[in-house]
């Protein structure tokens, strides 16, 4: 059977940014009113199988309403930028989903589905709609069914004109514009009658039909007051339902069968849009089938043995270590691939640590080793006992520099950009979940082979865009010998006392328990705490709190709806920290103990290609990422604990480095100067945007002025401003204009970067490090205005990384000449923990705060801290 899905495009996107949380992907990208929409198609395809599909929009802010009232949807809040800059992106999943969309000059999205709905009625069609805006329950017919989201994109009401009967005694769905015509809508502007609700003009088309009938009959109203507000009215309430009223016969230049879906869709558009947004759900829903070849594109000869190579002749070799799966510090080696000039050579893992020559050739020094992941490459030798050395180029590390956005999973997605190569993503070699199987030895061996066909391409060809972006110091001084410390750090991991995690499990289980207690004490009887539906009957019914929001199943009981609820009752406070608590305990508390390994340690993986602005993040556990805002998360660092007892763990910690260097790279005097003079940054900030003394900066400003300045260094708009800080967004632009003005070096940056970034297409970081910003010249202002913010702060924070990239590096190689016995065991964003004998503290504290603090040079002081104790948390 044949059927019509008609989207209101606009209204959609609205009701799913405000429905989800603030979502961003890597690159910084807002993706919440995104993921909404495909969570929203994805739903339509299932249950309504549609065989046509359009999406509309509004054009534009004016229509030909606004020669009728002028003032028409005005009064509307400005379009937040986090949603803004997804609109584009909406319009582009739309394309990968193979869904018509269309927008007309001078309509609105209303008037296309309208027009379109009238004509599939006709012609007999079902047709759904599905919109956030009621207005369109007028279309309402026997074969249009209007989907109404009532709250977020996937709890609707079916507007049939039987629905409409039935919720407004009796209307017709064309009586719908007449409704609006007499109680007007706040939402649109529209006037309406002044002092006549819905319960009132319900009654007056009950009785008159419309609002022409109305005025018609106007010495038939009962009432005087409702007869003088009619009659003051009457110019208004004719205008508002002309206003409300859908145009059914809008000059379109779409038809019917341009809605038409196609037979067969494929899905890589949609796959690919997907990993660059990081929808990982829907990823997981969808048989993501290999996107490069299956097949080698040639034939490969390789080799089983190593006996023809002879290693001391071998100056360099492109070089793979093949591991089942992604932990390479515990999954099986499987084989070595080795290509010299003349040949490919795959051998089994067992071969390697008795092929002398080989182990020789690899930890000499001077030849030259060319892989993919360097990283895992030293980690997977060390395991075998092999001191890897002078691993001089890395195509995954190369790759990164060149260009930051592009994704990077496996030696394919970095393989498929370069013309010649033939590799297989490892789904394609080995299977998913539970069809995940190592292939067979010739299998397994061509596919090394083109692994190592692939380096030999790459390397020559990255070696010469690192050259021309100047960025080869950048791989070779930063990236390649941190890779190589990471490893080390990875392979060494950090001690975790269980027993600590097990004595906290007890007494946050203890606390849950009382908190169970007292919050049925206060619902009055006994209910499963963990479940929304029975949580928001108790809440909303037998409590009688206001609803906030409601979902398909019930009521809200997201954390954001709790915490507008706090004033109402105690026991939200107690189901606030019982959650907390709750999460606390299963992901870190108990999650943790999952992940000690039988050496008592927990061994995570830094990723170094990740963030595009050149941070790390680590997995597997996550370590970067522990709670510490409440004392029960802090205490969780109590259970990471030195080696030996006469050891102690101590942490070194760069102070407020992004905005040092934004005072750096901005060359602001008052900044500067503040920072120079070893002032308290956030007092000063305040002093200047609040003009008063540093006595009068109260508590309150200095949270303010706080949120002001990293609200800077991230881009942060007057929307993102007005959330953090629970004000207006007026109040919040008027605080980052302030700030402006009193910092003009911050002001003439922001201008001259977005220039730069125009002319050049990327910004770099202090240290070269690149980032396109292809958006910044784009016609569309959702896109151009989050390149923008993204050329502002990739420079700073991406310099912030870079730093302590250098300290690190630098540490490391005056640790090997030093006697200390340090070792560098995690880094946490700005943070480094390292674990030391007692007697070497004083010492090294003052040893590693002056390679942190000189790092690099800029024209303010780096400033470091640094504590021990005799766990991770006391030394904070």
């Amino acid at each position: 059977m044949e059927k019509l899905v008609l989207i209101d495009g606009n209204s959609l996107s609205f009701r799913a940014f405000y429905a989800l949380p603030l979502l961003q992907n890597k690159a910084g990208i807002h993706t919440n009113a995104i993921y909404g929409f495909a969570r929203l198609l994805e739903k339509i395809m299932k249950e309504e199988s549609p065989t046509h599909f359009l999406v509309a929009f509004d054009a534009g802010k004016t229509t030909f309403r606004h020669d009728t009232y002028q003032d028409y949807k005005g009064g509307r809040q400005k379009t937040p930028p986090e949603l803004s800059e997804q609109f584009p992106y909406i319009r582009q999943l739309l394309d990968a989903y193979q869904i018509k969309r269309y927008e007309l000059e001078n309509y609105e999205a209303d008037d296309i589905i309208g027009t379109l709905s009238r004509q599939a009625d006709e012609q007999g069609l079902q047709t759904i709609i599905i919109t956030g805006d009621r207005d369109l329950t007028q279309l309402a017919s026997e074969n249009v069914t209007i989907y109404y989201t009532k709250k977020g994109v996937t709890e609707v009401d079916h507007y049939t004109p039987a629905f409409i009967s039935e919720q407004y005694g009796g209307l017709v769905p064309d009586q719908i514009r007449d409704l609006k015509g007499l109680m007007g809508d706040t939402s649109d502007n529209i006037p309406g009658v002044k002092g006549v609700g819905e319960k009132t003009a319900l009654k007056l088309l009950h009785q008159f039909k419309t609002v022409e009938g109305v005025y018609e009959n106007i010495d038939h109203v009962s009432g005087k007051k409702l007869k003088e507000k009619l009659e003051n009215s009457k110019a208004d309430a004719l205008m508002s339902k002309v206003l409300a009223t859908i145009n059914r016969e809008s000059p379109i230049e779409v038809s019917l069968e341009d809605t038409k879906r196609p037979m067969s869709i494929d899905e890589s558009e949609k796959i690919n849009l997907f990993k660059t947004l990081e929808f990982r759900q829907l990823l997981n829903d969808i048989d993501a089938k290999a996107e490069t070849s299956t097949t080698p594109q040639k034939e490969y000869k390789v080799l089983k043995e190593l006996s023809t190579i002879e290693f001391d002749k071998l100056d360099s070799a492109c070089l793979h270590l093949e591991v089942e799966g992604d932990n390479y510090i515990k999954n099986d080696i499987l084989k070595l691939g080795l290509k010299t000039e003349n040949a490919y050579y795959v051998i089994n893992a067992s071969e390697i640590q008795s092929n002398t020559a080989l182990v020789k050739w690899l930890e000499h020094k001077s030849t030259r080793k060319l892989v993919y992941d360097a990283k895992k490459t030293y980690v997977a030798f060390k395991r075998l006992g092999i001191d890897i050395q002078n691993i001089e180029f890395d195509t995954m590390l190369a790759s990164y520099l060149i260009d930051p956005s592009q994704a990077i999973e496996d030696v394919a997605s970095v393989a498929a950009s370069y013309e010649g190569t033939s590799v297989q993503d490892d789904v394609a070699v080995y299977g998913k979940g539970k069809s995940f199987k190592v292939p067979d030895d010739d299998r397994l061996a061509v596919h090394i082979a083109t692994i190592l066909d692939a380096i030999d391409i790459m390397c020559p060809r990255m070696t010469e865009t690192l050259e021309e972006n100047e960025q080869l110091k950048l791989l070779h001084e930063i990236e390649l010998p941190l890779a190589m410390i990471l490893g080390e750090m990875e392979y060494t991991g950090i001690h975790t006392d269980i027993e600590t995690l097990k004595t906290m499990e007890t007494e946050i289980q203890a606390k849950l328990e009382k908190l169970i207690s007292e919050i049925h004490d206060q619902a009055g009887e006994t209910f499963n705490i963990n479940s929304p539906k029975q949580l928001g009957v108790i809440l909303f019914e037998k409590l009688s709190l206001p609803v906030i929001k409601k979902t398909k199943t019930g009521y809200s009981t997201a954390v954001d709806v709790l915490e507008k609820l706090q004033d109402e009752h105690p026991i939200i406070d107690a189901i606030l920290e019982y959650r907390t608590l709750s999460k606390l305990q299963s992901t870190y508390v108990e999650g943790l103990q999952k992940v000690i390994w039988d050496d008592q340690r927990i061994h995570t993986r830094f990723n170094q290609t990740l963030a595009q602005t050149g941070r790390l993040s680590s997995v597997d556990p996550n370590l970067q990422n522990i709670p510490i805002r409440i004392e029960e998360g802090r205490k969780i660092r109590k259970a990471f604990k030195p080696t030996h007892k006469d050891s102690v763990i101590l942490a070194a910690d760069y102070s407020q480095i992004e905005l040092r260097v934004l005072a750096h790279i901005t060359k602001d005097k008052t900044l500067q100067e503040a920072f120079i003079h070893n002032e308290d940054i956030h007092t000063t900030t305040a002093m200047k945007v609040f003009n008063v003394d540093a006595s009068d900066v109260t508590s309150l400003m200095r949270r303010q002025a706080k949120a002001v300045n990293f609200g800077i260094v991230y881009g942060i708009s007057d929307y993102g401003l007005s959330q953090s800080l629970g004000i207006t967004r007026k109040a919040a632009k008027q605080f980052i204009d302030d700030y402006l003005n009193h910092f003009p070096g911050v002001k003439t940056y922001m201008e001259d970067i977005v220039q730069d970034a125009k002319q050049e297409g990327y910004v770099e970081t202090l240290l070269k490090r690149r980032r396109y910003i292809p958006d910044i010249t784009s016609r569309n202002f959702n896109k151009r205005g989050f390149a923008e913010r993204t050329a502002m702060n990739s420079p700073i924070q991406g310099s912030a990384a870079d730093i302590i990239k250098c300290a690190m590096v630098q540490l490391d190689e005056a640790l090997k000449q030093s006697s200390f016995k340090a070792k560098m065991l995690l880094q946490v964003h700005d943070e480094l923990i390292f674990e030391l004998p007692k007697e070497e503290v004083e010492a090294f504290s003052a040893f590693v705060e002056e390679i942190m603090e000189n790092a690099l040079e800029l024209d303010v002081p780096l400033s470091v801290e640094s504590d021990y104790g005799d766990t991770w948390y006391d030394a904070k």
